[in-house]
C-alpha cells in the first residue's frame, strides 16, 4: 500500500488545472495572529552580564496553533512567488503520485533544486511583518503540505511556540533571514570578495556605519566589562581595607588605669604591612581603572557619534535582494553540510523520513536546553579570553530543516569584531540525535576558537598544538578537526561518566585545556585512579601558581 494513497484535496485541486497556479490570488492574513510574528525583543546582542541558561520550563504550548488545520495553506504559501513556485507544485505533484520507484527518486532528486529555487524567492520577503504564517511555517519547518504530517506529528507541531521566549540567539530559518534583511545581523562570511562599496548610497554608506559600529561595539563591550571588573576588585579590597582599619582603631580599656586605653597589639601590629600592600594593590588598580575608563569613554564616544549618524540616515536599513540571495546560498551550502555527502537531501518536511521524539527534534527549547546541559558540564564551552578575562559568549544557532547528523561552526566570530561579536553554528532540525549533532558544532566551535587564538602556532601551542601533535605522534590519517571533534563527543558522552574510551595523552590534553566542572571533577576523582591523577595534578598546578 503507497503511503500517500489519499492525496491532499488541494494538491487534488490543483492537478485538475495547473496552469491556474501562478493566479491564485493572495491570502486575507487577517487571522494570523500577526502579535506573534516577531520577538518582543532583539537577542542579536550580546550581554556579557550574562552567565548561564535561563532553565527551559515549558518545551511547548498549551495552546496549539490551528496553522496547519488551514485548508488553504498550501496554496497561500506557494501564492505569489515567481515560477519557481508553479515548479515545485509540479514536481511534487508527480513525486506523491508516482507509481515507478525509479521515477520517484529521479522527482525526489530534481526537487532539491526547485525547493531551493523557491526557498530564494521566498526568503527577501521574511522581513515582511504582514507575511502569511504558513510562508514562515514553510522556510521554518520545511512544511510545503500539511497533509504530510501524521495527526501526531501535526499536534506536535502545531504546540511549537512561535516567538523567542528563551531570549537566546537560536533562529529558525525564517528568523534568521528576517534579522539578515533587517541588517540586524550581518551576511555569514563567505570566500568571496565582496563587492566595494559604492559611495553616495545611502543603504550602502548606512551599512558600512553599521559595520563600523560592530566592529566599534567589542571594543566598547569589553572595556566596559574590563572596568566593571576591576570596579569590583577595587571595592572588595576597599571593604577589607576599611575592616583592617576599624580592627587597628580598637582599643580595650585598661582595667583600673583610669580612661586609658591598650597599645597595639601583635595582631593589629601585623595588620599595619597587609594594610600597606592593599594600598599598593588599590594604586595599581586605580592605574589599570584609568586606562580601562579612558578606553570606554573613546569607545563611547565612537559609538555615540555612530548612532547619531545612523539616526539621520535611512529609517529602514534593508539588505538588498542580491545579498539575501548570496545568504541563501551560504544557508543551502550549510543545508548540505548538515546531511553530508551520502545523508538525505530531501528538503521538504515529510513522515516518510521524521523519526524524531519530540524532545530529540531541534526546537529552540530542545536546542537551549541541551546547550545548557552541555555547559554544566564543560563550563567553558562559550567562553573567549580576552586580556585575561573570560567573555561568555554564546553562538548564533542557524536551524536548518534538514534530515541531517551533523552540527557545526560556520565561523567562530565576527571578522569585524574579534572580541565580542557571537560565532555562529548551524545545526539539524531533524536528526537522529540532537546532542549529538549539538555536540559537533560546539566541538568545531571550540576548535575554530583555539586555533585562531594560537594563530600562526595552532599546531604548537595550546589546545589545538598539543592535539596535533599527538595524531602526528600516532601517525593518523586524515582532517585533524574530525578526529578532535569525535574525542569531544567521547569527552562529553562518556568521560564525563567516567567510562575511559579515550587515549590517556588526549585524556590529560582535555582536562587541561577544556576542564569539566568542578562538581564533575570531584564525583570523577572517585571514580578511578586515573581522574584521581588529573585532579591531584589540578591541586599540584594551583600550588605552585602554574596553573
Amino acid at each position: 500500500m503507497r503511503m500517500y494513497e489519499e492525496l491532499d484535496p488541494e494538491i487534488a485541486a490543483l492537478l485538475a488545472n495547473e496552469s491556474s497556479m501562478p493566479t491564485i490570488t493572495p491570502f486575507e492574513t487577517d487571522s494570523l495572529e500577526q502579535a506573534e510574528d516577531l520577538p518582543k525583543k532583539n537577542v542579536s546582542e550580546v550581554d556579557l552580564s550574562i552567565r548561564t541558561f535561563k532553565p527551559i520550563t515549558e518545551f511547548f504550548s498549551s495552546t496549539p496553533t490551528d496553522i496547519f488545520d488551514d485548508s488553504t495553506y498550501y496554496k497561500t504559501a506557494l501564492t505569489g512567488e515567481n515560477s519557481s513556485a508553479q515548479g515545485l507544485h509540479t514536481l511534487l505533484t508527480k513525486y506523491l503520485t508516482c507509481q515507478d520507484p525509479k521515477d520517484r527518486t529521479v522527482y525526489r532528486q530534481q526537487m532539491v533544486n526547485k525547493y531551493w529555487e523557491f526557498i530564494r524567492s521566498l526568503a527577501p520577503k521574511m522581513g515582511d511583518l504582514g507575511l502569511p504564517k504558513c510562508k514562515r511555517m514553510l522556510m521554518r519547518f520545511g512544511v510545503v503540505l500539511p497533509s504530510l504530517f501524521t495527526d501526531q506529528q501535526k499536534d506536535l507541531f502545531s504546540s511549537v511556540f512561535f516567538e523567542n521566549r528563551t531570549g537566546e540567539p537560536v533562529y529558525y530559518l525564517d528568523e534568521w533571514f528576517q534579522e539578515i534583511a533587517s541588517g540586524r545581523i550581518n551576511l555569514s562570511a563567505t570566500d568571496e570578495a565582496r563587492p566595494a562599496r559604492k559611495s553616495g548610497n545611502p543603504a550602502e554608506e548606512a551599512a558600512h556605519l553599521m559595520q563600523l559600529k560592530s566592529k566599534n561595539s567589542g571594543k566598547l563591550q569589553n572595556s566596559e566589562n574590563l572596568l566593571t571588573s576591576k570596579e569590583s576588585q577595587r571595592s572588595m579590597i576597599e571593604a577589607e581595607l576599611t575592616s583592617r582599619v576599624e580592627q587597628i582603631c580598637r582599643h580595650d580599656m585598661l582595667i583600673g588605669l583610669g580612661n586609658h586605653r591598650a597599645p597595639y597589639t601583635d595582631s593589629q601590629k601585623r595588620m599595619f604591612a597587609e594594610i600597606t600592600e592593599r594600598l599598593r594593590l588599590l594604586s595599581k588598580i586605580d592605574k589599570e581603572i584609568r586606562g580601562y575608563l579612558a578606553e570606554f569613554q573613546d569607545a563611547k564616544e565612537i559609538s555615540d557619534s555612530l548612532d547619531i549618524k545612523l539616526s539621520s540616515g535611512p529609517v529602514n536599513i534593508e539588505v538588498n535582494t542580491s545579498e539575501i540571495n548570496t545568504e541563501v546560498d551560504t544557508v543551502r551550502q550549510m543545508a548540505k553540510m548538515t546531511v553530508g555527502r551520502q545523508g538525505n537531501h530531501f528538503p521538504i518536511f515529510t513522515r516518510e523520513y521524521y523519526h524524531c521524539t519530540p524532545r530529540g527534534t531541534g526546537f529552540r527549547e530542545n536546542i537551549v536546553d541541551a546547550l545548557a546541559w552541555i555547559e554544566s558540564i564543560d563550563p567553558n564551552a562559550f567562553c573567549r579570553i580576552h586580556k585575561n578575562v573570560s567573555n561568555r559568549i554564546v553562538p548564533y544557532v542557524i536551524v536548518i530543516p534538514t534530515y541531517g547528523d551533523y552540527g557545526f561552526c560556520w565561523e567562530p566570530f565576527d571578522r569585524y569584531n574579534r572580541i565580542t561579536s557571537r560565532g555562529r553554528i548551524a545545526v539539524p532540525m531533524y536528526p537522529k540525535d540532537l546532542k549529538i549533532a549539538l555536540l559537533t558544532a560546539v566541538a568545531d566551535l571550540r576548535w575554530q576558537v583555539a586555533k585562531e587564538k594560537a594563530s600562526y602556532y595552532w599546531m604548537e601551542e595550546g589546545l589545538t598544538g598539543q592535539y596535533y601533535q599527538w595524531i602526528v605522534s600516532q601517525k593518523l590519517k586524515g582532517d585533524v578537526k574530525d578526529f578532535f571533534i569525535d574525542d569531544y563527543v567521547l569527552w562529553m558522552t562518556k568521560e564525563s561518566e567516567g567510562v575511559q574510551r579515550l587515549d590517556k595523552e588526549v585524556r590529560g590534553i582535555f582536562w587541561r585545556h577544556m576542564p569539566f566542572a568542578q562538581d564533575v571533577k570531584e564525583k570523577l576523582k572517585t571514580r578511578s585512579l586515573v581522574y584521581q591523577e588529573l585532579y591531584q595534578r589540578d591541586l599540584n598546578r594551583a600550588m605552585s601558581d602554574g596553573y
